[in-house]
């Protein structure tokens, strides 16, 4: 087997689209107390494209994550993941979608206590009743350096080695697409640094598509693009972002909100 055929989808010539929202909308509430997370947002998450969604707080970015991801039902609108529209699904085929083709990585690093960190990353494949690809499991934790912990249990290591952890767990299964919610929020920056540079290197090695929800400039400089939400709307958009424009910009949306 070739370095290459380990890649997610290597059989794909171009790249295509992992995911799709369109028209995407989001009500919570009703009455005085409705209110509008998300209001008609229409994005593209191409394969292979690391992609950050950032926003003042309470601008709907971890809502269109949620949704995106099948976590959350949408008011109107439609998500697709590669070829499936998620609201054909019922509750167990989404079930078997988000386990099968999405890798999630959150804040707090979601491991099982009592058991090793080799075990916590094959989780979802034991659960689906699949055996991991070995040399594919040997890339994916060589890369993010456990190669000398896998034995251990989240309790004997760092917060940053158990988001590590985390981010081998999200990418054994070979996703369609990885969502990675404030992943280096409960990290010092060189931990952070760390997880970021993985989930960069997932895409640039791996092919991998990551989606990531963050509120800090520097993670968002990892990304290839930056999409910037307020007020539940998609307002602006960012190739090639530097921590500095993407704070700049931030600035920006803060200076609006207070004018408003």
């Amino acid at each position: 087997m070739t370095t290459d055929s380990l890649a997610p989808h290597a059989s794909r010539t171009s790249a295509g689209i992992a995911a799709v929202a369109t028209d995407l909308t989001k009500i919570y509430g009703s009455g005085d107390a409705r209110v509008v997370a998300l209001d008609q947002v229409s994005i593209t998450f191409r394969e292979g494209e690391f992609t950050a969604i950032m926003g003042p707080s309470g601008c709907g970015k971890s809502t269109l994550m949620h949704c995106a991801a099948g976590l959350d039902s949408v008011s109107s609108g439609s998500v697709r993941v590669g070829t499936t529209e998620l609201g054909t699904l019922g509750d167990r085929q989404l079930t078997r979608l988000r386990r099968d083709r999405i890798g999630f990585v959150f804040q707090a690093f979601n491991l099982l206590p009592t058991l090793s960190a080799l075990e916590n990353i094959t989780l979802p494949l034991a659960i689906a009743g699949r055996r991991p690809d070995a040399q594919w499991l040997e890339r994916v934790v060589s890369m993010v350096g456990l190669s000398q912990r896998l034995g251990h249990r989240p309790a004997q290591l760092s917060g940053g080695q158990q988001q590590r952890v985390a981010v081998a767990r999200a990418l054994v299964s070979r996703p369609a697409i990885v969502f990675a919610d404030e992943p280096t929020g409960n990290l010092d920056s060189r931990s952070g640094a760390e997880v970021l540079g993985f989930l960069r290197d997932s895409v640039r090695e791996f092919g991998q598509t990551v989606v990531m929800v963050t509120h800090d400039p520097v993670a968002a400089a990892y990304a290839d693009r930056v999409v910037f939400l307020s007020d539940g709307r998609l307002v602006d958009e960012m190739v090639r972002p530097t921590a500095d424009r993407v704070l700049d910009r931030m600035k920006a949306f803060d200076g609006r909100a207070h004018t408003s």
